[in-house]
């Protein structure tokens, strides 16, 4: 009998568990290693759950009757809080949370390894050795760096490879869906105050509900931030230290807070005025974006977040991790892992790049300072027109 392949998936987010299912389903021995010891959250971030994602899961015969949050139609606000612009973009409105649970469910238990921190590997002609920060060594055919931004696998296969900051952050929140006006909590609605965008959309509620009244409306601010003074001055906490990458929300100072309400007083329509005045502890999220020149290390490959970050804009995140875990599968069909692995990485490096591109493109008008080339394209697709058409579409991609 042949013996039983094995695979070593290293992050047990969404990139992961995709990979973890698809390669399990073609008779793969997997496990998975998250770092965190406790179950994965993902803050309240909504996102949206796109065609071609909700083609894949249902392709797995996972249950997506009640993924999200069917919504039809988009709008801008004007000043003065009225409707400027509305279009028809049928799309469906989810939480990490959501989707999340939906993979977790599906991944067996035993298989799923918390609070385990791989610290390197070694490969050879025969296979490759993942090791962990409790001293335990697993061996595998194949190890599948999905553990996000802050990649360990990435870290020693491209260590020249880190996040750009993109030049502008996003304060986020959830909100209870009763605290929305009815007539604004259906639609995807935009603000676009000069140089930023705010925008809301409904999700679901807490535990994956979808019952209305208790649903919750996804709010995010994009705003300029000059990386070398005010990007840092947003990551100090109270004690005087700076955070990289990130801060928690509750170490977020209390002036920095108050100056992002004092400027929604100032900029924002009504309607998301009084949104950020029920916001108690706003999420703080620099935006950043990650490009990697391979995807194929031998025995070693990175997918999701690990390999390429690409700006909220085009909502591509779930997919494109679904998509390279497709890809990933479908290559190690084939005896030979190596060239497996570079077949994987010829089929996603393009559309990745794309996406990162597409991104840039429509996140150009928000940064605190523009290449010419950067302003440019803030005129293509910064005016309200472009943002209400292109926003969260991946037209570009699949159409």
């Amino acid at each position: 009998m042949a013996r039983q392949r094995r695979a070593v998936v290293i992050g047990g987010s969404m990139s992961g568990l995709l990979a973890g299912i698809m390669l399990a389903r073609r008779g793969w021995a997997v496990d998975i290693y998250e770092r965190v010891a406790s179950e994965l959250a993902g803050r309240g971030a909504g996102i949206v759950a796109q065609a071609e994602l909700i083609a894949r899961l249902n392709a797995l015969k996972l249950d997506t009757r009640d993924l999200g949050v069917a919504m039809t139609t988009r709008q801008i606000l004007d000043r003065d809080g009225h409707a400027a612009a509305t279009i028809a973009c049928p799309q469906v409105l989810t939480s990490w949370e959501r989707v999340y649970r939906v993979l977790r469910d599906a991944f067996p238990a035993a298989r799923y390894h918390r609070g385990a921190s791989l610290t390197g590997f070694a490969q050879s002609a025969k296979g490759v050795a993942a090791q962990f920060s409790d001293g335990d060594t697993v061996e595998a055919d194949v190890l599948i760096g999905a553990d996000g931004l802050r990649s360990t696998v990435r870290q020693q296969c491209l260590p020249d490879v880190a996040p750009l900051y993109a030049g502008y952050v996003a304060w986020r929140a959830l909100l209870p869906e009763r605290a929305i006006p009815s007539e604004l909590f259906e639609l995807m609605t935009f603000c676009l105050p000069p140089g930023e965008q705010c925008l809301g959309y409904p999700v679901a509620g807490p535990d994956n509900d979808l019952r209305p009244g208790q649903r919750r409306y996804n709010v995010v601010w994009y705003r300029p931030a000059d990386e070398a003074a005010e990007l840092p001055w947003l990551l100090t906490d109270e004690s005087g230290v700076t955070h990289s990458i990130s801060i928690p929300p509750p170490l977020i100072r209390r002036d920095a807070t108050a100056a992002m309400r004092a400027a929604a007083e100032r900029l924002l329509a009504p309607q998301f005025r009084a949104i950020v005045r029920l916001i108690d502890e706003p999420i703080l999220q620099p935006i950043y974006d990650l490009e990697s020149p391979r995807l194929a290390f031998g025995r070693v490959a990175i997918i999701g977040d690990a390999a390429f970050v690409a700006r909220p804009h085009v909502a591509a995140g779930v997919s494109k991790a679904a998509d390279d875990a497709a890809a990933l599968a479908e290559a190690l069909d084939g005896d030979d892992v190596d060239a497996a692995l570079r077949r994987f990485e010829a089929a996603r490096l393009p559309d990745n790049k794309k996406i990162i591109e597409r991104a840039r493109h429509l996140g150009a008008y928000l940064q605190a300072t523009q290449t010419a080339e950067e302003r440019a394209r803030s005129e293509r697709h910064g005016i309200p027109e472009a943002v209400l058409a292109e926003t969260a579409v991946l037209d570009f991609l699949y159409g």
